[in-house]
């Protein structure tokens, strides 16, 4: 189909403007993955730049002879909550889902507004520390890191408006076999949903990689510090360090203050940005399908 000179006009401008945007999207990144190979001396003099002047790997071999052990222990903390969280939060969250998107169920009205008024109206920090510690009794354990956030009622929504695009005839014709409510859940809901699924997953899998406040508000031990928490614990350690609040030792070490914070960012976001391609496709697909009903 022949395109007129305005249609190819308004395609490459659009073009331009796209590769632009991505540009200065890309930007920061690239920044921070060059500082942290820079050296620290020339950094605190000339200040940030997009090429080195002189590429160094000091700042990652004091990561490493520093704390070592405490990163990759950091890092399996994190993995383990990942995987762990983002799969208790999907079976609950898909539960909830599937029941609130089910026009049989008698109270499923209720049971939204029940979710949709936690987001409105909250209790506050105070309350929800009393419960977590008090009642519940899940600081300074695994399940601390995860459990305070097994719900997230923007995504249940999410899955609600994506359960209640399948058709209804593919429900019922499954009752019609004897399928149970949990057999067409697990066996007819769940492999129809795939996109709703990975998208859901991802957002949940990055609000537990990225999350350190619930390490701040509940752990207390060193063994249970994420990558995020302990990456900040570890900045914050540096600067004092380098500040003079604390006593280096006769060596005179050299602390890296500026390239550790660009070095530490480099660590925490690699993992997302290997795994992120994977899943992108579903994430958007997931966006647009899921937002059609509602």
């Amino acid at each position: 189909m022949n395109k007129s000179f305005l249609d190819k006009l308004v395609s490459g401008v659009s073009h331009v403007s796209v590769l632009l945007f991505s540009l200065v999207c890309l930007y920061p990144l690239l920044l921070t993955y060059m500082i942290s190979f820079s050296d620290e001396n020339l950094v605190q003099i000339n200040g940030f730049k997009l090429i080195p002047e002189k590429f160094s790997f000091a700042t990652y071999q004091f990561l490493w002879e520093s704390a070592s052990r405490n990163i990759i222990n950091a890092y399996l903390v994190t993995i383990a909550v990942t995987i762990v969280g983002t799969l208790t939060s999907m079976l609950v969250s898909t539960m909830l889902a599937y029941v609130m998107s089910q026009k049989t169920v008698r109270y499923r009205n209720e049971i939204s507004l029940f979710c949709y008024f936690t987001v409105i109206f909250s209790a506050g920090l105070v309350p929800w520390y009393i419960v977590c510690v008090t009642v519940l009794h899940i600081n300074n354990t695994f399940f601390g890191l995860f459990l305070p956030y097994a719900v997230n009622v923007f995504n249940v929504f999410l899955l609600r408006n994506y359960f209640q695009s399948i058709p209804d005839s593919i429900v019922e014709s499954a009752k019609m076999d004897g399928a149970n409510p949990f057999t067409i859940y697990h066996r007819l809901i769940i492999p129809l949903s795939q996109t709703a699924m990975f998208t859901v997953g991802l957002f949940y899998a990055m609000q537990f990689w990225n999350d350190w406040n619930l390490a701040i508000l509940l752990m207390t031990k060193k063994s249970l510090y994420p990558m995020q928490y302990y990456l900040y614990s570890l900045l914050s350690s540096a600067k004092a360090l380098a500040s003079g609040q604390n006593i280096v030792n006769a060596s005179n070490i050299s602390i890296p203050t500026e390239t550790v914070k660009m070095a530490a960012t480099v660590i925490t976001i690699t993992p997302v940005l290997f795994f992120f391609p994977f899943v992108q496709k579903y994430f958007v697909k997931g966006i647009i399908v899921g937002a059609v009903k509602g």
